[in-house]
C-alpha cells in the first residue's frame, strides 16, 4: 500500500520553501532594496519664492523641467547643499534635489530669460517632454498587482507551490485510491467474519478476475457488477477491502460524494477518467462506497427545474456502465444502505447484475464475530462467548466491535489486568441503556412510582405465554429511561398474531400497573405507548392483521412513499383509527386484568425492587415459581449465566431493541 501512496511532502518542509514564503520574501527583499537605493538620497519640496532665491544665491546647478513645464527638479550644487537642506545637520546628502512647482507654463522661461547672464552661464537647463518615472510606476502598479495575484493563483491551484495539490486543470479527475497488484493490504476475508453467503458471492467475483476462462469456456458472461445492501455497520465496506486484499488485480476505491462538486460537469469528467483508468488497468475492480450520494433516482430532488450536477453524473456512470463502449475485465463493486432510492436504471442487470444483501449476523454470525474481535482482547476464562452471543440479539458487526472496545475500556477504568465477563455485560447494558445516573435525585415516591411500573411489565413478561423472556429489571436511571425491564428475545423470522398481542400487552403493563396500584398514571410510560402505537399502526395498516381491515396493506415497498397523499380514503383512516383503538383498549384490559390476578406477587416484586435496585430472573422464579411457558433460550440462559453469576448486581443481560424504558418529560 506504501507503494501508492503519493509522496508525502511532510520530508520535504525544511529543503523546499513554500510559495507563500517566496513572495513575503520577494516583498520584504523589494523594500529593503528600495530603502538602500534611495534611503541615502534627498530631496526637498520647496515654493516658487525659494527656489527663485537659490537661484539668485547661486545654489543651482543643474534645472530639469518635466511635465509640460509644470514642475521641475534642480540639483544642489555641492558647496552649497548646506544651505539648502539645513535640517540634515551637516550629515552627508547624496542627489541633493529640490522639486518645485512652476506657477505656470512660461512661468519659469521668463524667469530664466530675465536672469543675469552670469547666472545663465552656470545653470544647464534641460526639458524632459515625458511623464514622471514615479507617475508611471504608480499608475502602473494596479496592474502589476493584479497580474501577478493572478500568477500566484493560478500557480497555487496547478500544483506550482510544494503542495503539488488542488490543481484547478485537474479538477476533473477522478479521486479514485487505487490499490495495484501487490499492495500491502491488511485486510483479507480472513478477517469477515460471518457473512458466508455474501463472503462466497464476493469471492466468486474475485475468481471471475482471477481465472476467466473458468466461466467463459462455458458461454457464461462475467458479471458487470454487484452492489452490497444491508443496515449500516454490517460490513459491507469491509468485504470491499477485503476484496482488495484478496484480488491479485487493481483495484480503484472512492465515495459516491467525491463525484459530486461545486462545479458543473465535473461529477460526469470524474466518472470518465475513472473509467479510462480502469480500462487501461483492466482486469480490476471499482469500488463505490454509499452510492445513493449520485445513485439516487432523478427527477426526486426538489431542484426547481435547474440542472442538477447529481443526475448528469448518474446519467454518466450509467452510460460507463452499459453504454456503447466496452468495459472488459471491469467489475464494479457499491454500497448501500439505501438501496430502495436507487434509480431503477442502475439496479437493471447488465449494470449491477447481482444484489448482495448483506443482513444483521445471526447467532452463529456473532460467534464468529466476537472471536475476530476478542483476537487483540486479554479476557479470561468466565468469558463465554456462547452466552455474549446470545445476549446480543440484532447487533451488526460493528456494535460488537464497540462492546469489545467499550468492555476493555470499562476493564482498564477499574484497574484491571485483564477483561473479564461481567465488563462485557456492562458494556452491553452501556451501549444499549445509555450512561448510568446513579446520583439522579428522585424521592421516594418517584421510586416507588417507577418500581410498580417495572413490575408491572416483569409479571406480565412471566405470565404471558409470548412474551421474550425476562433477564433483569432495574429502577436505577441509565440515559433518558428512570427504569428498564431487560429482555432475551428469540429471534424469530416471522411474528404471528398472538406473539404481537402478547408483546403489546406487556408493553401496556407499565402504564395498567399505574392505573391500578397507584389510582394515578404518569408520564413515564411515554417510551411504551410510542411503541405499542406504532406496532398496533403495523399491525393494521401493513400486516393486514386487523379484524376490520384484514389482508390489506398500504405499505410501500419501493421506498417512493405516496408523497403528501394517502393511499385510502378518509373513511378507511376512520377505520384504522378505530381498529388501532379496540386493540389498545383490548390488550390495556387485559393487562389489569392478569395484574389484578397476580397482585400479590406484583407487590412483593415491587418491594424487592425498592430494596435491591436491580433484580434478575431467578428473583422472579422465587416469587411467582417456574414459568409456564419457558423456552429453550430461558433455559439456555439459566445454563450459561448459573445463579451466583445472577445474583451479581454487576451481570447485566440485555437484547438489542428490548429496553422498556420511560423517558421523563
Amino acid at each position: 500500500m506504501e507503494n501508492n501512496k503519493k509522496p508525502s511532502n511532510s520530508g520535504g518542509k525544511g529543503s523546499r520553501m513554500p510559495l507563500n514564503y517566496w513572495f513575503y520574501s520577494v516583498v520584504v527583499l523589494s523594500l529593503i532594496g528600495m530603502y538602500f537605493l534611495f534611503g541615502d538620497g534627498a530631496s526637498k519640496n520647496v515654493s516658487w519664492s525659494d527656489f527663485e532665491k537659490y537661484v539668485g544665491s547661486n545654489w543651482v546647478d543643474k534645472v530639469t523641467v518635466y511635465n509640460k513645464k509644470t514642475m521641475l527638479e534642480a540639483t544642489v550644487r555641492p558647496d552649497s547643499v548646506q544651505n539648502v537642506f539645513k535640517e540634515q545637520n551637516g550629515k552627508m546628502v547624496k542627489n541633493p534635489l529640490i522639486i518645485v512647482n512652476i506657477p505656470s507654463a512660461d512661468g519659469f522661461d521668463k524667469f530664466y530669460n530675465n536672469l543675469p547672464p552670469d547666472l545663465k552661464k552656470n545653470i544647464k537647463v534641460n526639458y524632459d517632454p515625458g511623464s514622471d518615472l514615479w507617475d508611471v510606476l504608480i499608475s502602473l502598479l494596479p496592474f502589476a498587482l493584479l497580474i501577478f495575484i493572478w500568477i500566484f493563483i493560478i500557480r497555487r491551484m496547478s500544483g506550482g507551490g510544494a503542495g503539488g495539490g488542488g490543481n484547478v486543470f485537474s479538477v476533473g479527475k477522478s479521486k479514485a485510491q487505487l490499490y495495484d497488484k501487490g499492495a500491502d493490504l491488511k485486510v483479507t476475508f480472513k478477517d469477515v467474519a460471518g457473512l458466508s453467503e455474501a463472503k462466497e458471492e464476493i469471492e466468486e467475483i474475485v475468481e471471475f478476475l482471477k481465472n476467466p476462462s473458468r466461466y467463459t469456456d462455458l458461454g457464461g458472461k462475467i458479471p458487470k457488477g454487484a452492489l452490497l445492501v444491508g443496515p449500516p455497520g454490517t460490513g459491507k465496506t469491509l468485504l470491499a477491502k477485503a476484496v482488495a486484499g484478496e484480488a491479485d488485480v487493481p483495484f480503484f476505491s472512492m465515495s459516491g460524494s467525491d463525484f459530486v462538486e461545486m462545479f458543473v460537469g465535473v461529477g460526469a469528467s470524474r466518472v470518465r477518467d475513472l473509467f479510462r483508468q480502469a480500462k487501461d488497468k483492466a482486469p480490476c475492480i471499482i469500488f463505490i462506497d454509499e452510492i445513493d450520494a449520485i445513485g439516487r433516482a432523478r427527477g426526486k430532488n426538489p431542484n426547481m427545474g435547474s440542472n442538477d450536477e447529481r443526475e448528469n453524473t448518474l446519467n454518466q456512470l450509467l452510460t460507463e456502465m452499459d453504454g456503447f463502449g466496452t468495459n472488459s475485465g471491469v467489475i464494479i463493486l457499491a454500497a448501500t444502505n439505501r438501496a430502495d432510492i436507487l434509480d431503477k436504471a442502475l439496479l437493471r442487470a447488465g449494470r449491477f447484475d447481482r444484489q448482495i444483501y448483506v443482513d444483521l449476523p445471526d447467532l452463529n454470525d456473532r460467534k464468529e464475530v466476537f472471536k475476530v474481535h476478542l483476537r487483540s482482547v486479554k479476557i479470561d476464562d468466565s468469558v463465554d462467548i456462547e452466552f455474549l452471543s446470545r445476549q446480543t440479539p440484532g447487533f451488526s458487526g460493528a456494535d460488537i466491535a464497540n462492546v469489545c472496545n467499550e468492555s476493555a475500556l470499562i476493564a482498564a477504568r477499574k484497574g484491571k489486568k485483564i477483561v473479564q465477563k461481567d465488563d462485557f455485560l456492562n458494556a452491553v447494558d452501556r451501549i444499549i441503556g445509555g450512561l448510568e445516573k446513579k446520583n439522579k435525585v428522585t424521592t421516594y415516591e418517584e421510586r416507588r412510582s417507577i418500581a410498580i411500573h417495572e413490575a408491572g411489565h416483569a409479571t406480565l413478561s412471566w405470565f404471558l405465554q409470548y412474551a421474550d423472556p425476562l433477564v433483569k429489571v432495574t429502577i436505577v436511571p441509565r440515559g433518558k429511561a428512570l427504569g428498564a425491564a431487560w429482555y432475551l428475545p428469540e429471534e424469530r423470522q416471522i411474528e404471528t398474531k398472538p406473539q404481537l398481542l402478547d408483546k403489546i400487552c406487556a408493553l401496556l403493563g407499565g402504564r395498567a400497573a399505574e392505573d391500578i396500584f397507584l389510582g394515578r398514571i404518569s408520564s413515564g410510560a411515554a417510551n411504551d405507548l410510542e411503541r405499542t402505537t406504532k406496532l398496533i399502526y403495523a399491525m393494521v395498516a401493513y400486516y393486514g392483521m386487523g379484524d376490520s381491515l384484514p389482508n390489506i396493506s398500504y405499505y410501500d415497498s419501493s421506498g417512493q412513499d405516496y408523497g403528501f397523499t394517502k393511499p385510502y380514503s378518509d373513511e378507511t383512516a376512520l377505520q384504522i383509527d378505530k381498529e388501532v383503538r379496540e386493540i389498545v383498549s383490548s390488550q390495556y384490559a387485559r393487562a389489569k386484568e392478569l395484574l389484578v390476578k397476580y397482585q400479590e406477587g406484583h407487590a412483593a416484586l415491587a418491594k424487592l425492587l425498592l430494596e435491591k435496585e436491580v433484580i434478575y430472573s431467578d428473583d422472579l422464579k422465587a416469587i411467582f415459581g417456574l414459568r409456564e411457558w419457558a423456552s429453550r433460550s430461558d433455559e439456555l440462559m439459566i445454563e450459561a449465566e448459573g445463579k451466583a453469576e445472577l445474583e451479581k448486581p454487576a451481570a447485566v443481560v440485555a437484547g438489542n431493541d428490548t429496553l422498556s424504558g420511560h423517558v421523563s418529560h
